[in-house]
């Protein structure tokens, strides 16, 4: 089958690979529907995080059982299904407590020796524990099939953030990053019942989005000058909750000149850089609370999906261009000049 492999910075190829096969009976084989490129693909495409020659790449897809192993209970041959960026075995004391990225038979596509997503097809782990099933009837509703493609990390990724961030109904909340996980941020907290969202970004496309999401304000500038327009608008205090989905010091020291004294900061943008921007005397001083990490959005999709499949929820607008799996490259290299901003993969 072909599928995305990385050999280098900035040399992403679609090449011949082995077929998935079962390996061990908790596995199940998925042909892949939807796929996608996501903003931490790009560390690896730009060199910033490691990987070895040929190794598979993407950790987004949702797709139709192929092929299950013997001790697979939960899911037939022909089941439409989408997948977390991560498998979990689903019975561990960790996935009990809704931790499921921490369990410890666990792991990501596109780690070594694994299937990534960004193929026509991938070998599932512990099935049972991974998958969640979706109607038949999705897969002939492109729209819908988008949407729901976004379970697989983005829409649950938002969705942690807020948790983390304490956004509650009537609350105040600013987001820092205009990426497809910020854009899900303010659709997350929206959903949650925030008053007013702040949407830090200046790229018009993007923004547009954030008020089609929920977002009552956007601060364009940057630095001290977004700190200044943040602090005007929340009456000099700052926001209540605040959305880290970038990454970078420069973004964490920006949430934290923008949150309210006694508030918290959910973080969820992949740590790059030096350094973390976290100054904990600050942080004591003001009494905020730091939350996030990781999204464990196994445990948050079947919360999540019922709200996209009814339309409470269309997160199917970050995805703004839409290719064909021999044009993976070229989608990299959109996502990494900025000329898209989540970038939909139909093998």
């Amino acid at each position: 089958m072909r599928a995305t492999v990385i050999h280098a910075p900035h040399d992403i190829r679609v090449e011949e690979v082995p077929d998935p096969a079962i390996r061990q009976p908790t596995d199940a084989v998925v042909r892949v529907l939807r796929a996608c490129i996501c903003g931490s693909d790009l560390w690896a495409y730009r060199g910033e995080s490691a990987r070895q020659p040929g190794q598979r790449i993407g950790h987004e897809f949702l797709g139709v059982v192929e092929e299950t192993g013997a001790g697979v209970g939960g899911f037939a041959v022909g089941d439409l299904v989408v997948a977390p960026f991560a498998w979990s075995d689903g019975t561990c004391a960790y996935c009990a407590e809704g931790l499921t990225t921490s369990c410890p038979e666990g792991g990501f596509w596109g780690s070594v020796g694994s299937d990534g997503g960004q193929g026509e097809a991938v070998r599932v782990p512990h099935a049972d524990g991974t998958l969640v099933k979706l109607p038949a009837a999705a897969a002939s509703d492109d729209r819908l099939l988008t949407a729901l493609l976004a379970l697989s990390d983005v829409l649950g990724t938002g969705h942690h953030a807020a948790l983390g961030a304490g956004v509650t109904k009537g609350s105040t909340v600013a987001v820092v990053g205009d990426g497809a996980v910020g854009l899900c941020g303010v659709l997350a907290a929206k959903r949650l019942g925030a008053e007013r969202i702040i949407a830090l970004g200046r790229h018009s496309a993007r923004t547009d989005i954030a008020r089609r999401f929920g977002a009552t304000d956007v601060v364009a500038e940057r630095g001290e000058a977004a700190l200044a327009a943040v602090r005007e608008l929340t009456r000099g205090e700052g926001a209540h909750s605040v959305i880290e989905a970038v990454g970078t010091e420069q973004s964490m020291r920006t949430a934290l000149d923008i949150v309210r004294d006694g508030g918290a900061i959910g973080y969820v943008g992949v740590p790059h850089g030096s350094a973390s921007g976290v100054d904990l005397g600050v942080m004591f001083d003001r009494n905020i609370a730091l939350r996030g990490g990781v999204a464990p959005v196994r445990t948050y999709i079947p919360e999540l999906l019922p709200d996209v499949l009814d339309g409470t929820i269309d997160p199917s607008p970050v995805f703004d261009l839409s290719i064909g799996l021999d044009e993976v490259p070229a989608g990299y290299r959109a996502m990494d000049g900025r000329t898209a901003l989540k970038v939909l993969i139909t093998p």
